[in-house]
């Protein structure tokens, strides 16, 4: 073990040195991009494509709009401290398809930034992210009309409400627009604006530190990092002509980015294939996974690469892969993010691939794809029995010792944090306490320590152990268990509750509740599920309940979570 002291967190510090380049602004490499390739396509969405000259076009239209109505940059990022946010944001409350991308290209060309919000939520939590957000304009759907009305009344005042016209035949709400309309109404024209890689990305987590936070990206970082935007030798690409000339090259590769884009994976795909001149497929059923409308879309568009969530995804796409015969030679690379996808999953999509790479990749929204498992079709036959737990990092990784003071060499003994020191966030939106926790200074080098458990095996590898805090990673979808405790500690026969989980063959992991109720108090499996979805998401409701006399508790009072898992693995 070995290193110097951490110097004091949440230190002032001057971002680009610390982070190394300056880097890019997102925008203008998208701008530049598709003035060189103009006419080619970038976007397949339902019976509708898009060249790159034709998306460019629309998120500068939304761009104008924003600015317009003064929704932008306000102070600059020298003005701020690393928890604070300079632009407006904009609430992003949609499915899957060209409006978001639009929107989140948009935000980030009028210098104000687009707020990703989970369309799952109930009208409690979409209160408050809205707020957490200090949201200026929302972007939602049309059939999610009824809750933005429900809301309205109890989050601050909105300089346009944007609506994306669906299959739900909700009107438009009182003083909203229709978001052609929008489009149809503004200039086309590039926008005259003091654009910088300090201008930020903002991306909101599932839950990860909490109740979600934004994580607030330099674009400049946010283009290196989680976007690929790094030579072969893993030097960040600092000129826009070198993204032209990448583009240029570009065989028009396409990417099918399955994850639902409130979540950074889906973004992150779409936006990384469009910097590097490729091409983007989204599939036709958006409101949930359909396998056959999946591969039908690999299928007829020739897709290469199909991003995916972990065995939640993969496990029904093999069983229709066994249902139709489809040709999906085109696919050569699925990858998964945020859930690791089990053996025989692997196994299984690789007996019938066989020229398949599947890659994992472990990251988080505050420190983009770090971490790669890869098994590829010359290791067909080893890929049942690989492990899925040992990870190859990226050269600006590291891991910290248990009280993050020291770096940790191979073979150390006991369980570090894993670490990235190279392209990181400036901190989460509002929270200067958080934002000292997860960015240390060391040596005079930010990191980013996001809460992951590992084991350094060797220079290169770890050994992954999972989250250190109380979260679930359930089907992809990171649930707080204090979240979910206080929406069933609502119904008043509850005395305590403790939420925790059970290994689940379709979901990874699930949410189980222990329960214990008052004296005289009564209550059902059902009763609790129907008061808790009137507070959370249904994802986030437990798939089963524990009920005991007294919560399991630790010598100092606090709740047992060890016991309490042990109890939900007995459920």
């Amino acid at each position: 073990m070995a290193g110097s002291r951490l110097n004091k967190m949440g230190d002032t510090a001057d971002f680009s040195s610390l982070n190394g380049l300056n880097g890019l602004n997102l925008g203008q490499v998208h701008d530049a991009i598709a003035d060189a390739i103009g006419d080619r396509e970038a976007l397949v969405f339902r019976d509708r494509r898009f060249t790159h000259g034709e998306v460019a076009e629309r998120s500068r239209r939304f761009a104008n709009f924003l600015v317009a109505l003064g929704i932008t940059t306000h102070t600059e990022r020298k003005d701020l401290e690393n928890w604070q946010s300079g632009h407006d944001h904009v609430a992003l409350y949609m499915y899957n398809g060209n409006e978001y991308l639009e929107c989140l290209l948009g935000c980030v060309k009028a210098r104000a930034a687009g707020a990703n919000i989970n369309f799952r939520y109930v009208a409690e939590e979409l209160r408050y992210v809205l707020n957490d957000a200090n949201a200026k304009a929302i972007v939602y759907h049309a059939c999610f009309a009824p809750v933005v009305a429900a809301v309205l009344p109890q989050i601050g005042p909105q300089k346009a409400l944007i609506q994306v016209a669906d299959s739900s035949g909700q009107p438009l709400l009182p003083g909203a627009l229709d978001y052609e309309d929008v489009l149809a109404a503004a200039s086309p024209d590039k926008l005259d604006l003091n654009y910088s890689p300090d201008d930020l990305y903002l991306l909101y987590t599932g839950g990860t530190t909490g109740m979600p936070k934004g994580v607030l990206w330099r674009q400049g970082d946010f283009l290196a990092s989680p976007l690929g935007g790094k030579r072969a030798d893993g030097s960040v690409i600092d000129s826009i002509d070198e993204y032209v000339a990448g583009a240029l090259k570009s065989k028009g590769y396409r990417s099918l980015p399955a994850p639902p884009f409130m979540h950074g994976t889906g973004q992150l795909i779409a936006l990384a294939a469009w910097t590097r001149g490729d091409g983007v497929v989204l599939q036709n059923v958006v409101e949930h996974l359909d396998p056959a409308d999946l591969l039908e879309r690999v299928e007829t568009e020739r897709v290469n690469m199909l991003a995916l969530v972990g065995d939640a995804f993969a496990r029904p796409i093999v069983e229709e892969m066994d249902r139709s015969s489809r040709d999906l030679s085109s696919l050569r690379i699925i990858l998964t993010s945020g859930v690791i996808l089990s053996p025989p999953i692997k196994a299984a999509l690789i007996e019938r691939l066989p020229d398949l790479t599947i890659i994992d990749t472990l990251g988080s929204s505050e420190s983009g794809p770090h971490v790669q498992n890869i098994t590829g079709a010359k290791g067909q036959s080893e890929a049942g029995q690989s492990s899925t737990t040992e990870f190859r990092i990226s050269k600006d990784t590291v891991v910290f010792n248990t009280d993050k003071t020291a770096l940790l060499s191979p073979g150390h003994e006991g369980l570090g944090w894993f670490a990235v020191g190279k392209s990181v966030p400036l901190g989460y939106l509002g929270d200067a306490e958080k934002t000292a926790q997860a960015f240390p200074t060391f040596n005079g080098k930010r990191y980013v320590v996001p809460g992951d458990r590992v084991r350094l095996i060797s220079d290169r590898v770890i050994e992954f152990h999972g989250r250190d805090n109380m979260t679930i990673n359930s089907g992809g979808e990171k649930i707080f268990v204090e979240e979910v405790e206080k929406a069933v500690q609502h119904h008043p026969s509850v005395a305590g509750v403790i939420v925790t989980s059970r290994p689940s063959e379709r979901w990874g992991s699930e949410v189980i509740a222990v329960v214990a109720l008052k004296n005289g108090g009564a209550a059902s499996e059902e009763d609790l599920m129907a008061e808790a979805e009137k507070h959370i998401a249904r994802y986030k409701l437990p798939k089963g309940f524990v009920f005991v006399e007294e919560l399991p508790r630790a010598a100092n009072g606090k709740p047992d979570y060890q016991r309490a898992k042990t109890l939900a693995g007995e459920l």
